[in-house]
């Protein structure tokens, strides 16, 4: 067996038969040999290492996205360094400077809001690039996202088809994509003539199910000055299936009183009680072809498209 076609073998390229895959295998762990990520890159002056960097792990909509990424990858003999920025601008520089020493084969980020320090880092490392959940048709980006703009537009003119005119927004962590999420809440109330800037309500925390809870029961109480909303628009799920569980203690009923919707389609929200109306966002497919699109780049092949924009879908449940 060749030297190439071992190494091709125990970086797991599918394209070494079975047969010989194991062959090589039982030879290494014969040999106690273990391979020297480092030192292959140097000779080869290639690495297998993709530096990937998400804003958090305790996100499921991240953690779909990652696995999709793992399992376009790996299997072309690439593998994944992962990031966590926190969302902040400092920290995730700070990682892409780590990253980099690494000399990795190909970068994938997450949306475009970050410092001019990290956007030069990037243009300047040639490292091949591809951005995540977010589009843009700047000259010589790459990127695989969906419009968010749109995305919490169509949720908002759902709530208005049923009726809504009171229309509350709950955000947390405040990121670039959530943003634009109440910028498309905000367009489709306008263009309604119904918008109220006192029903927004909008926290720096990360998002999660207590903060959601107690974000309604406030959303709620503050009825008691002025007219209660009809709908409440959660930016992310885990906060509606939070609002959902404070309703319940509270006894109000929804959609009855009030109806609520969330954004990702997270898991569990088919299974709240009532079920959650959510927006479905794309994050398998985006993560699938943003690591498609890389290993092109990262092979010196055409990219036929520079910027893929994917559908999202409304998931219309008990809730709203």
């Amino acid at each position: 067996m060749s030297a190439i076609t071992v190494s091709r073998a125990l970086r797991g390229e599918r394209r070494v038969a079975p047969e010989l895959v194991a062959r090589a295998r039982a030879a290494a762990t014969a040999l106690r040999y273990v391979p020297d990520p480092a030192a292959r890159a140097l000779a080869s002056q290639r690495s297998t290492h993709v530096a990937v960097l998400i804003p958090l792990l305790s996100n499921t909509l991240f953690v779909d996205l990652l696995e999709a990424v793992q399992r376009t990858l790996r299997p072309a003999g690439y593998q994944t360094l992962i990031g966590i920025t926190h969302y902040d601008a400092h920290e995730e520089e700070q990682l892409l400077r780590e990253q980099l020493m690494h000399r990795p084969a190909g970068l994938l980020v997450t949306g475009f809001d970050r410092s001019e320090e990290t956007r030069a880092l990037i243009a300047s490392s040639g490292v091949p690039c591809v951005h995540l959940m977010e589009t843009s048709h700047a000259p010589g980006v790459h990127c695989v996202g969906f419009s968010q703009h749109a995305a919490g537009r169509a949720v908002t003119q759902h709530l208005l088809a049923r009726g809504a005119r009171r229309i509350a927004f709950a955000a947390s962590q405040l990121d670039a994509r959530t943003r634009q999420r109440a910028e498309g809440y905000r367009s489709a109330l306008c263009d309604a003539g119904c918008y109220d800037p006192a029903l927004e309500w909008l926290r720096p925390e990360p998002s999660s199910i207590g903060l959601g809870a107690e974000m309604f029961r406030r959303i709620m109480d503050s009825g008691s000055n002025r007219a209660a909303p009809q709908a409440i628009f959660f930016c992310n799920d885990d906060l509606a299936q939070g609002a959902l569980l404070a309703a319940l203690r509270m006894g109000i009923t929804v959609p009855g009183q009030v109806a609520v919707a969330g954004f990702n389609d997270l898991p569990g929200s088919d299974q709240t009680v009532p079920t959650l109306t959510s927006l479905r966002t794309p994050r398998t497919e985006i993560g699938q072809l943003a690591a498609g699109m890389l290993l092109q780049l990262m092979r010196g092949q055409a990219v036929p498209a520079s910027s893929i924009e994917l559908p999202w879908q409304l998931v219309v449940r008990e809730s709203a």
